[in-house]
């Protein structure tokens, strides 16, 4: 009978110590940035800024009219900056630019958890306007520049992906962080 009982107690405890083999949750894979670098933006634009030295700039082919509209890819993260410029004069007026951008962030509030909107005046004096857009929203950060009587360029970062955001938040603050180097460092020519 004691014999009977160890077989027993050492039968019980080879099964109570099987693993038990529980799927594991969904994760996303591990995105390796690397350390911001910039540099000046070369051409013959209106205005100069620093920018990433991990993007690339390109000429927007949607609207090849416009020579001062580009976009800064970041292949290596599927996303895209598209920035546009404006010249302020008599036909296009710092109110009405202004409000087409204001309208422009506020078509993604249907989809959007939250608008967080902010002014800024940058090192060199000119006024910024920044909104971070929180949900599964197709841009997740846009902006405006402008001294507001000549020049006006706006930004606005686009992803090539339908991941969900929450597994792009990474490259979303590394790249916010770009822009906001991008932003401090705007200088319109005077001469244009």
């Amino acid at each position: 009978m004691k014999n009977g009982l160890v077989l027993v107690v050492v039968g019980w405890l080879c099964v109570a110590c099987e693993p038990v083999w529980l799927p594991k949750p969904a994760g996303y894979n591990r995105i390796d940035l690397p350390s911001p670098v910039y540099q000046t933006l070369e051409g013959n634009y209106p205005y100069r800024m620093q920018l990433s030295a991990y993007s690339m700039v390109e000429p927007d082919s949607f609207n090849l009219k416009e020579k001062a509209w580009i976009n800064l890819n970041y292949q290596d993260f599927g996303a895209k900056v598209h920035l546009t410029y404006k010249k302020i004069d008599d036909n296009t007026d710092f109110k009405t630019l202004s409000s087409d951008a204001f309208k422009l962030t506020a078509k993604h509030q249907i989809k959007a958890y939250g608008i967080e909107e902010a002014v800024l005046i940058t090192p060199k004096g000119y006024s910024a306007v920044v909104a971070e857009l929180t949900g599964e929203v197709p841009t997740q950060f846009q902006f405006f520049v402008t001294d507001s009587t000549t020049h006006f360029l706006r930004g606005a970062l686009y992803f090539n992906t339908a991941l969900k955001n929450d597994s792009l938040a990474p490259v979303i603050e590394y790249i916010k962080l770009d822009m906001a180097h991008l932003i401090n460092s705007v200088e319109f020519d005077p001469k244009r």
